[in-house]
Order: structure tokens, then sequence, then C-alpha cells
């Protein structure tokens, strides 16, 4: 039996209405679960790169991938496990002012995780935190006694370590 271990998916694709909903609807069929989702514009113009990371089975990666690339508006998808990908995500954690001045321990949190302060104002200060999902949680981890007053993360963002063959497969269709 496969054992389980995370990959990130990588999705090039047409930017079309309504793709969204069937990609996510071709994890839902299986019960996967999407750790995280990130869209943005790729590093071709007028294609969209879906970053994709789920928690699952090689022998379902692979099916899945091949689920994926049957969708009209699908270049093409690749996966990479975390080892194969150089990764990071985004955190702002919001938390009451007078915490910076009269907790030391807070300083000494915000200068252990490399995070900037965003904005402070009289009620609240914002930190953003970038790096690995652990991270991340760390950070979470040290600043909830205090009381965070709102948390939010973005989805992975990734390169693979190795060049992913997607221009040359372009270039072809273009000619």
């Amino acid at each position: 039996m496969d054992e389980k271990k995370w990959f990130t998916i990588s999705v090039y694709s047409e930017n079309n209405v309504g793709l969204l909903n069937r990609i996510s609807g071709i994890f839902l069929k299986r019960h996967i679960n999407i750790e995280s989702l990130n869209v943005s514009k790729s590093e071709i113009d007028g294609v969209s790169k879906f970053t994709i990371v789920v928690h699952t089975t090689l022998k379902w990666v692979n099916n899945i991938v091949g689920q994926l690339e049957k969708q009209i508006e699908v270049i093409k998808a690749f996966y990479h496990t975390d080892d194969e990908t150089i990764y990071q995500e985004s955190a702002l954690f919001k938390i009451a002012s007078n915490l910076l001045f009269d907790e030391r321990q807070i300083q000494n949190i915000i200068k252990e995780s490399n995070s900037q302060i965003v904005t402070v104002s009289r009620n609240f200060f914002v930190l953003a935190k970038s790096g690995r999902r652990f991270e991340i949680d760390e950070m979470y981890e040290q600043l909830k006694p205090f009381g965070i007053m709102q948390f939010v993360r973005s989805g992975r963002i990734s390169v693979s370590k190795d060049e992913m063959p997607i221009t040359a497969l372009l270039q072809e269709f273009q000619q």
C-alpha cells in the first residue's frame, strides 16, 4: 500500500470561468482534501497557474493529474514532493497594541521569527510572516497565549527545483 505524502500539484491553464469548480470537483469525487490552493498568473502570458497542496498517495496524485489534464482548458499538470520544490506561505497576525509595549516576549517572538510589523495603530498591530507552514504554525503557537485578534494564511506558492517543460510545450502549441 502506498504511503501518504505531501504533494504540490501545479496546473497550467487558460483562465476560464468555472475551471476552479471542476478542478475542486476532481478532488471531491476522490475524497481528497485540498490543504492549500493558490491561483496566479504564471511565467507565460495569458496562462494561469494553480498551486494545489494535497496529502495523499502517489497512486492518487497520478490519477488526479491525469483527470486534471482531461479538462479542456488545462494545458499541463505536474506534481512534486516537498523535496522537489521551493515553497513558501505567508500569514498575517493581528494583536492588541498594548502587548507590543508591555510584553517583552512579543518583541522576542517578532525578532526570532523574522516577521515584520506591517502596521501599528492605537488598538492593534499586524505582523507579517513568510516561510514554511511549520514556521508559521510555530509562531501561531507562540502568540496564541497572548491573544490573536485575527489570523489569516495564504496558500502555498512554489517553484520546482527542476525545470518544468511547460514553456517548450506551449511554444509547440503556438507553432
